[in-house]
């Protein structure tokens, strides 16, 4: 029989040690994110506020600057409307542009993270 791919002789393989998966695909996911500003504030929403309010407060939409907010109880959502301003100087900082002018917090569920 002839030889076969494997019987050549390629020489010394030259290629870099492994690299974490998490690393090797961090190139290719930050590709995919969505380039909307819901998805920037939700990236950044928990190292923002913090994770006291990231449990009982998420943001589900933005609509012309107009960041929704939805609580889990009446209380959160009064005390962000209060920090509303501050809230949205710290995402202007976090997203490197000012994406966010105000919020508008209610209370509601919402299914996912921070929400039982």
């Amino acid at each position: 029989m002839g030889r076969g791919w494997r019987d050549k002789d390629l020489g010394p393989v030259s290629r870099r040690a492994p690299r974490p998966l998490a690393m090797a695909l961090a190139s290719v996911t930050a590709g995919l994110e969505p380039a909307s500003d819901i998805a920037a504030v939700q990236a950044a929403w928990a190292a923002v506020v913090g994770a006291a309010i990231a449990g009982h407060a998420m943001p589900v939409a933005a609509r012309r600057g107009v960041l929704e907010v939805v609580c889990d109880e009446a209380v959160w959502a009064a005390e962000l409307e209060l920090m509303g301003p501050d809230l949205v100087d710290r995402l202007e900082q976090a997203m490197g542009r000012r994406a966010i002018t105000s919020l508008r917090c209610r209370t509601g569920t919402q299914n996912g993270p921070g929400f039982a």
